[in-house]
């Protein structure tokens, strides 16, 4: 994989492969660890307070050169502290999700860090390059955690981005392999944003417990649910069954934010309640087969990227 285009140039990364900014998944370990190894790291600051933001970034900083980003939900009510911490600990790279980037970009452009949103549809990639954003992440609906209302597959979203936006795109939902990257590409995108497959690596912060539920997933083992208060695909489990249930007999969003309580996604992911608890991940989980390094994924993805590509130019 020999690739220099828009994302990473703009990122100052070697390989066009950003780890995604998971909540309990994507601490200073494994941020770190990925742009070690010629990704982009992100820390995913959703489970964060400032102050555990800022000792994240500190430790980042600490173990690596390279460059790395912060994932930050623009819809958490604490988010301006957060961009306050990203500012103040002079972070370079900020990817937003879960809102409207432009009540904050004015702050971070002044401060040159480059900024990057997730989109679920044009409509928000559209807004997002209005406001003055770098590069979008288009999510399909493929994906772990939340997603777009409209349901729509990364196959499908990623080429009417690149045929509408000047901004460069990069690739989301349901890539967990070489070939999946590849695809992506072929599809116009310049980049790639993979999570699954990165929270299923030695330096993820999940739960072992969470981590083996991602390996021993098949082809039709995650659900979305929550389709009124914010839809979330995660692995089936007795949760997911209570939710679907009262999804399917009416319930109102006031019923199924009790049935979600609190802090549902840390019991899931990071303490590994495997019944109980959210356990977040994409459709790409049945791809997931081995807990590995970062080291040794990085490698292995690039060795995928390159027997795919050598297999495509046969066909000519």
């Amino acid at each position: 994989m020999k690739i220099e285009n828009r994302i990473t140039n703009l990122l100052q990364i070697k390989y066009p492969i950003i780890q995604a900014g998971m909540v309990w998944a994507s601490g200073w370990k494994l941020a770190s660890a990925v742009s070690n190894n010629g990704g982009l790291g992100l820390i995913g600051s959703g489970s964060m307070k400032p102050d555990m933001l800022r000792e994240h970034i500190k430790k980042c900083n600490a173990a690596t050169e390279k460059p790395f980003g912060v994932n930050i939900p623009l819809l958490r009510g604490d988010a301006q502290d957060l961009i306050n911490t990203v500012i103040e600990e002079n972070v370079t790279i900020v990817f937003t999700s879960a809102g409207h980037p432009g009540k904050f970009i004015d702050q971070l452009k002044k401060k040159n860090i480059k900024v990057v949103h997730v989109v679920p549809s044009l409509k928000y990639a559209l807004k997002a390059e209005s406001v003055g954003c770098d590069a979008v992440v288009g999510e399909g609906v493929e994906a772990g955690g939340h997603n777009g209302a409209d349901e729509i597959t990364t196959f499908c979203l990623i080429p009417q981005l690149v045929d509408a936006l000047k901004i460069p795109v990069i690739a989301a939902g349901g890539i967990a392999d070489g070939r999946g990257i590849l695809a992506a590409l072929s599809l116009g995108a310049e980049g790639v944003q993979i999570g699954t497959r990165f929270a299923v690596t030695e330096e993820s912060s999940a739960h072992p417990v969470y981590k083996q539920k991602v390996v021993e997933a098949k082809d039709n083992d995650t659900i979305l649910v929550l389709k009124k208060i914010g839809m979330a695909r995660m692995i089936k489990n007795e949760f997911t069954k209570t939710v679907y249930q009262a999804e399917a007999n009416g319930a109102d969003k006031q019923k199924l934010l009790e049935l979600l309580g609190e802090k549902r996604e840390r019991l899931g992911i990071f303490e590994g309640d495997k019944q109980n608890g959210m356990m977040e991940a994409g459709q790409g989980a049945g791809l997931i087969k081995e807990i590995l390094p970062v080291k040794v994924l990085m490698e292995k993805l690039i060795i995928e990227f390159d027997e795919a590509a050598a297999k495509i130019q046969s066909y000519k």
